[in-house]
């Protein structure tokens, strides 16, 4: 009950410290508007420990934060190379394929009207495939290394940055196309300085979402087939044995690495488009 309590006191001085900082004059500063879900994380962190001390709950069930912290700190060897597998090899290596072919391809369907009307709809169509349908298929393929997750990865994140691209790209308004095309600019100078540039905004969209989806198609491929390292294959081993500690560990550091990558590619995005309303907007 001492644990149940304190939670209870904790959640609730939390909360009214976390109110008063969104309503007062001071939730326009950077560094109150990171303390506010950085507080709310705390909060929750909090909340399970207490939760899972004060009502003993096993375990194999649910560890506590602190029994995932102690797993996260002896086992960073384990990991890091689980982590260089999964995310370096084959997350990072697909994303990067499948948002530059993504890329190239809208160009080349803005240039033909054919590839437009019959390369779109099989593109909606196989980004409607479930993953766990298309990941046995690749791995026989490509084996059982990273290539077969890098393609996995390629699959996923292809058609959601093709279609933001394709969209982008006919974002520019027709009259600065006319303009471009009084001053006798060909088609590739009106690409490169006026519609990729317009277009931006919507490739990094897809560009973000297909952060999350590198993430999940590199672990979820694992499942169906991997060396004896990567975080799909010691997720999958460690629920066998029971060792929830281990599995939430591997969770911990993919939603870091998540974050991190998903960050990554926020910063760039600023810094390429900075002339944009939503980035002038923020302060």
């Amino acid at each position: 009950m001492i644990w149940l309590s304190f939670v209870l006191f904790f959640w609730l001085a939390a909360w009214a410290l976390n109110s008063w900082l969104a309503r007062s004059h001071l939730s326009h500063r950077r560094d109150v508007r990171l303390v506010i879900p950085a507080l709310f994380g705390v909060t929750l962190l909090v909340l399970w420990e207490g939760i899972v001390r004060g009502l003993d709950v096993p375990a194999v069930i649910l560890p506590a934060p602190s029994a995932i912290w102690g797993t996260l700190i002896t086992s960073l060897p384990m990991l890091w190379d689980d982590f260089a597998q999964t995310i370096l090899k084959g997350g990072l290596s697909g994303y990067l394929i499948g948002c530059g072919a993504a890329v190239l391809t809208a160009v080349a369907i803005d240039r033909s009207p054919f590839l437009q009307r019959g390369l779109l709809p099989i593109g909606n169509f196989v980004a409607a495939l479930p993953i766990v349908g298309i990941a046995p298929i690749l791995v026989m393929w490509f084996g059982f290394d990273w290539q077969s997750k890098a393609a996995v990865v390629v699959v996923m994140v292809f058609f959601p940055v093709l279609v933001n691209t394709v969209a982008g790209l006919a974002a520019s308004e027709r009259m600065q196309r006319d303009l471009m095309a009084t001053w006798g600019a060909s088609y590739w100078q009106t690409l490169f300085r006026l519609r990729l540039p317009a277009a931006m905004p919507f490739i990094f969209n897809g560009l973000k979402i297909a952060t999350t989806l590198a993430l999940i198609g590199a672990i979820v491929a694992e499942f169906f087939g991997s060396p004896i390292v990567g975080m799909g294959f010691r997720i999958s081993t460690a629920v066998g044995k029971l060792a929830l500690d281990v599995v939430w560990a591997e969770i911990a550091v993919a939603a870091l690495a998540g974050s991190a990558f998903y960050g990554l590619v926020a910063v760039i995005e600023k810094a390429v488009t900075f002339w944009h309303p939503s980035q002038r907007g923020r302060t």
